[in-house]
């Protein structure tokens, strides 16, 4: 005799969101996630939505269990992935401003000053990006 197969119950309001984060999420993820719980409130085994999604059935039942705690909140990535930033506007704009003003020419000069500064260590790459990212928001003024 088989094992039971998890039946998620949806209510008309949960149906109506899955389906719309279904067929018209931007994110390809949140769209694959919904379409996991349509297909557990279908009556589908995880093997099958596995399956149909080409990945193991760990990842199947993860999404189960964040959408029984979360409802569908629990389907959409969390913030603070990747990579923490280095440099930010907040705490280091107004100083690398300063900085650069005085050694606008030398740009390496700038960066040895601000890791002495801030006691962050940096590449000059990532200084000149931060910085096009101050001017393209209006923040750095000529």
């Amino acid at each position: 005799m088989g094992r039971k197969i998890k039946v998620v119950k949806l209510t008309p309001d949960e149906l109506e969101s899955l389906e719309k984060g279904y067929k018209q999420s931007d994110s390809v993820i949140f769209s694959r996630r919904c379409q996991i719980i349509l297909l557990k409130s279908k009556g589908y085994s995880s093997e099958e939505i596995a399956a149909v999604q080409g990945t193991t059935i760990q990842p199947v039942n993860t999404w189960v269990k964040r959408f029984e705690a979360n409802s569908i909140e629990g389907l959409k990535s969390k913030p603070g992935r990747g990579r923490k930033q280095i440099l930010s506007k907040e705490a280091d704009g107004a100083k690398i401003r300063e900085v650069v003003q005085k050694e606008r020419q030398r740009l390496s000069l700038a960066k040895e000053e601000l890791e002495k500064q801030t006691g962050k260590r940096f590449s000059q790459v990532t200084l000149r990006r931060f910085l096009k990212n101050l001017s393209a928001d209006g923040s750095v003024s000529d």
